[in-house]
């Protein structure tokens, strides 16, 4: 179970940011094994001066649309299923909804499998 969350600048509508959840749904499914239904999404939009992103950091120039992506999700992926990933989000809005790829920022976040629980106070995969 992926946790993902979409943090955005304010303004964008709601076509736009179900494109985006879908996008990075699909991306996980294909790269990722993320099985089917599997889709927990937070999708946040941000006023100004609520969502800070470094226009600059790494020599890569991003715009006011800038975007982050927040993924926990169980640890044991490998380092190309990874990159795989980050490619697939970057370039499925890139096509989907026009975001440039350099304003797609992703973090991925490993947690043990006990970590969690999908209802009923009990750790599923315990």
């Amino acid at each position: 179970m992926p946790l993902v969350r979409i943090d955005l600048p304010q303004g964008k509508s709601p076509e736009y940011r179900h494109s985006v959840g879908d996008v990075v749904y699909e991306a996980m499914r294909t790269t990722l094994n993320v099985p089917e239904n599997d889709r927990f999404q937070v999708i946040t939009e941000h006023a100004p001066g609520g969502l800070v992103i470094d226009p600059t950091y790494l020599g890569i120039a991003r715009s006011g649309d800038a975007l982050m992506i927040q993924v926990t999700l169980n640890a044991g992926r490998s380092v190309e299923l990874k990159k795989a990933f980050y490619k697939a989000v970057a370039d499925g809005l890139h096509e989907r909804v026009g975001l440039r790829r350099e304003d797609v920022l992703i973090q991925l976040v490993e947690v043990p499998k006990e970590n969690w629980s999908f209802g009923n106070g009990e750790a599923q995969y315990a």
